[in-house]
């Protein structure tokens, strides 16, 4: 059962269209993550740079509200869709993770971290969830983004580092609630 289904987030991803590698994020494997300070919704300010140990951040585009409508054809944009099932799908896998070495699991977006602080309560994240409202991170990085409404958003892309250094990259990710899953099968490997 995927983690969509479990969670009663039935989504039929074959109806949805699957994100490309356009080589947006080739340029990451091998950096040194740069020491931008990014909120986090448990109240902490944190610096990836600063991370000791593995860390596994999670790039995804927006969070949705079961109150707030998605935005005009969010469904026809390749990767948009997903956001909520692959936090859950992170969720889930959370114990894994730890016992597989990871020391710092972040979800991020550019949304507010006001914003996302519903979504760690609504969904029981065990992780927090970091803001790079300011794009700082995404330009110090040159992450993939688009834009929709007006709103620069991220492209779901997986990095997998230690010690402040991106040793694997994850990217197109589709469909997004197996994201946590290939980061387990990569640690077991590594």
């Amino acid at each position: 059962m995927s983690a969509s289904a479990k969670h009663g987030l039935e989504i039929d991803w074959s109806t949805i269209p699957a994100p490309v590698d356009d080589g947006a994020a080739d340029h990451l494997r091998g950096m040194t993550l740069p020491d931008v300070s990014l909120p986090a919704t448990d109240g902490a300010v944190v610096s990836l740079a600063a991370l000791q140990g593995r860390s596994v951040i999670f790039a995804y585009p927006r969070t949705g509200r079961p109150d707030v409508a998605l935005p005009d054809g969010w469904n026809d944009i390749p990767g948009a869709r997903g956001c909520t099932p692959q936090s859950c799908a992170f969720r889930d896998l959370y114990a894994d993770l730890r016992a597989l070495g990871v020391d710092h699991l972040f979800g991020l977006s550019t949304q507010d971290s006001a914003y996302q602080a519903e979504a760690v309560l609504r969904l029981h994240l065990p992780y927090a969830m970091l803001s790079d409202q300011g794009l700082a991170l995404r330009d110090a990085l040159r992450l993939p983004s688009f834009e929709v409404a007006g709103e620069v958003l991220l492209k779901r892309l997986t990095l997998i580092c230690r010690d402040g250094v991106i040793e694997d990259v994850i990217y197109p990710v589709f469909p997004p609630d197996e994201n946590a899953s290939q980061v387990v099968e990569r640690l077991k490997k590594a």
